[in-house]
């Protein structure tokens, strides 16, 4: 990438309000491997591409769904390995995806829970 490209990259304020992710978590992805090292403009600051912004708002998912920073991590070292690993992120993904399918059904659960107490409440408000 030039350094014509690199300048015109996003600001890690423009992908923190973009994304929702703080500066601070920002660097953090980058310092704990989720992000390939981010380019930098010619005066040191960060310039991220839309592929980094793809990256960030895939990871903020999987943390958002429960995957832990060291399943995170070893996505992204996946990631970096090359195409071959493709069937071992799979993998990886299926499991988090049961995992998330099984917390979502708890949750279903509970929520049916917390209508039916909503429902006893308003009833006995009606006949007092």
């Amino acid at each position: 990438m030039n350094s014509l490209q690199v300048q015109a990259g996003l600001t890690i304020q423009e992908v923190a309000r973009q994304t929702g992710v703080s500066v601070h978590t920002l660097r953090y992805y980058e310092r704990v491997g989720l992000l390939n090292p981010v380019n930098r403009a010619t005066n040191g600051h960060r310039r991220y591409s839309a592929e980094d912004v793809a990256g960030i708002k895939f990871f903020t998912r999987l943390r958002t769904t429960g995957m832990p920073i060291r399943q995170m991590q070893k996505y992204a070292a996946l990631v970096r390995e090359g195409s071959h690993t493709h069937p071992a992120r799979l993998e990886l993904l299926l499991a988090h995806q049961a995992k998330v399918e099984t917390q979502l059904k708890e949750l279903e659960e509970d929520l049916q829970i917390i209508k039916k107490k909503i429902v006893y409440y308003k009833e006995i408000n009606v006949f007092q």
